[in-house]
């Protein structure tokens, strides 16, 4: 049997997933009343407060448009706004009890698998499944998003943190 190129395997599979997000996205959006890029915001909360700032950078939307998400998710009381610890000029935005059961919520949902799904054998899915868990282990993500934020890292680490090859 000759080997699989890890690659092609990979894009395939990843292809697999993507193309079905958008009626994930439906689902979880009917689910909890909120448009998905409400439920993107507060997914990148679940490990922690952000500045907006970093939570724009998170999402990858700019910083009006996330405080229209915050003022939005606020009003809804999902999320709350909090002091700074150490800098005035910003305040942290948090989950509430009600954003950490809306999470709930979303995790909820488990969109049907793909037509074929169901027709795997066992001893395949069994195989998915610790290829799955060894690599979770090896890059156990989802995990706390990994942004340089200029408010709660020293100004030289930033420097470094957004030097690329380019520059």
């Amino acid at each position: 049997m000759t080997r699989a190129d890890p690659d092609e395997v990979w894009r395939n599979f990843r292809a697999l997933v993507v193309d079905r997000l958008d009626e994930s996205r439906r689902q979880i959006s009917e689910a909890t009343g909120l448009p998905f890029s409400r439920v993107r915001a507060l997914r990148r909360l679940r490990f922690g407060a952000l500045t907006h700032a970093a939570l724009a950078e998170a999402t990858m939307v700019d910083r009006p448009a996330m405080t229209g998400t915050v003022d939005d998710l606020c009003a809804r009381g999902l999320v709350v706004r909090e002091a700074h610890p150490t800098d005035r000029r910003c305040k942290l935005v948090a989950l509430t009890p009600a954003g950490r059961a809306m999470l709930a919520r979303v995790d909820a949902v488990v969109p049907a698998p793909p037509p074929g799904w169901a027709d795997a054998p066992a001893e395949d899915l069994a195989v998915l499944a610790r290829l799955v868990d060894r690599v979770r282990a090896a890059d156990p993500m989802p995990g706390p998003p990994v942004i340089a934020d200029p408010v709660s890292v020293p100004s030289a680490a930033v420097r470094l943190a957004s030097f690329s090859i380019s520059e």
